[in-house]
């Protein structure tokens, strides 16, 4: 059987694994909850990981349609970005993919058709992680400026109230 018929065939488990893969990168407590509520509105951030890992999981391993394997990152990783996890953490469940493929199709990949399909598919994956990578940087990146704002609008806020404020006349130089 191709690599193809493999990870079609074991699409639902290897999804399943990466999905809890995922999850357990939570506390406890939010791991909990993240399983067991089911409901949309009740648990976005459970949804947005189940839909999207699905949604890169197939565009990995057949289309490859860079759109959507951008769309499916950037939502989950847009996520990841504001909770409290290191870079390494955050985008790091893109390359547990690897691992996870390897271990749940058991074939040896050492020889042929099946080991250039695997290294192609190795090679998306990588793909994937560096543009998750890029995401969470771009997501930091605007945090960091909303944070530098709203300080600016603060300490405004504060000088005008404290009657502190004034506007510095423009310079011009007499020469």
């Amino acid at each position: 059987m191709s690599l193809n018929g493999l990870l079609l065939d074991k699409r639902s488990s290897i999804i399943k694994k990466w999905r809890d893969l995922v999850i357990s990168t939570y506390p406890i407590d939010t791991q909990r909850f993240l399983k067991r509520e089911k409901d949309r509105f009740s648990n976005p951030v459970g949804q947005t990981i189940a839909e999207d890992l699905e949604i890169l999981y197939d565009q990995l391993i057949k289309d490859n349609d860079i759109d959507q394997i951008s769309r499916s990152l950037d939502n989950i990783v847009r996520i990841r970005a504001v909770q409290d996890f290191k870079p390494s953490a955050a985008v790091g469940f893109v390359l547990a993919l690897k691992r996870l493929i390897r271990k749940e199709i058991g074939v040896d990949t050492g020889q042929g058709e099946t080991k250039d399909d695997m290294e192609a598919l190795e090679e998306r994956i990588e793909a994937a992680a560096l543009l998750a990578f890029d995401i969470y940087a771009g997501c930091k990146k605007k945090l960091y400026e909303l944070r530098v704002i709203e300080a600016t609008n603060q300490v405004s806020s504060l000088l005008e109230r404290a009657n502190l404020k004034v506007e510095i006349p423009e310079f011009d130089p007499v020469l």
